[in-house]
C-alpha cells in the first residue's frame, strides 16, 4: 500500500504513527503541497478532494480523510474494539476532533509557522476563542478518564491527540490543561509512537 502525505501535516502524522504501531509495511510518497503536487490530475484520481493523507491500497482503491484511514487500518487490532458501542464512541471523538478542534488549532499553527500571526491578530484571537472552548471540553472529560474511550489507548486517542499536541505552536497556553498534558504524555509513551519529523 502507498501513503500519500506531507511532512508537516498532523493528519498525515496520525496515519504514519498507526502504520508504525501496527508494523504495517507501506510505501510513503511525500508531496510538496506548496509546489502544487496535490493538484495534479494523477493525484486527483487518488484523492477526490486533492488532499492528504490518501491511502492507496494494493488493488488500486484509495481511502481519504485521516479518520477513515485510521478506522480502516485499525480493523482487527487492539486499537479498535469489536464492541459496537465503543466503536461508536471512537467515531464520535474523531468527529469532535475534525469538527471542533482541528480548524482552530491547525490554522493557528500554520499562521505562526509562516510568521503571519502578527498580521492577522484579530483572526488569531477568534480562532483561539474557538480552540479554547474545544480544549476545555476535552480537559473536562480527561479530568475523570485516563483514555477517551474505554480503559485503553485507541485510535480515538491517536486521532484527537495530534493537533492538540501541536497547539502550543499556534500560541495556545496548554499549561491551562493539566489533564490534557497527562494524557498527551500517555499517548506519546505508546509503543510504536513516532515523532512528526525524525531527528537527524
Amino acid at each position: 500500500m502507498r501513503l500519500y502525505d506531507s511532512r508537516m501535516s498532523g493528519n498525515c502524522w496520525k496515519v504514519r504513527i498507526l502504520l508504525n504501531q501496527l508494523g504495517q509495511p507501506y510505501e510513503r510518497i511525500t508531496l510538496d503541497l506548496a509546489k502544487g503536487d496535490a493538484q495534479t490530475p494523477e493525484f486527483q484520481q487518488i484523492s477526490r478532494f486533492s488532499r492528504v493523507p490518501a491511502l492507496q491500497l494494493d488493488d488500486g482503491r484509495s481511502i481519504v480523510e485521516s479518520g477513515a484511514i485510521l478506522l480502516y487500518l485499525a480493523q482487527g487490532s487492539r486499537y479498535l474494539p469489536d464492541d459496537p458501542w465503543l466503536r461508536a464512541q471512537i467515531v464520535g471523538w474523531l468527529s469532535f476532533e475534525q469538527g471542533d478542534l482541528q480548524k482552530p488549532l491547525a490554522q493557528c499553527r500554520v499562521y505562526h509557522l509562516k510568521g503571519l500571526a502578527g498580521q492577522i491578530s484579530a483572526q488569531i484571537e477568534q480562532l483561539h476563542g474557538e480552540g479554547y472552548l474545544a480544549l476545555e471540553k476535552l480537559e473536562h472529560w480527561l479530568t475523570t478518564h485516563n483514555w477517551l474511550v474505554g480503559d485503553d489507548y485507541t485510535v480515538a486517542d491517536l486521532g484527537v491527540s495530534i493537533y492538540v499536541s501541536l497547539a502550543s505552536v499556534g500560541g495556545f497556553d496548554m499549561q491551562r490543561f493539566p489533564a490534557i498534558g497527562r494524557w498527551i504524555a500517555q499517548v506519546k509513551s505508546q509503543p510504536g509512537w513516532v515523532e512528526l519529523l525524525p531527528n537527524g
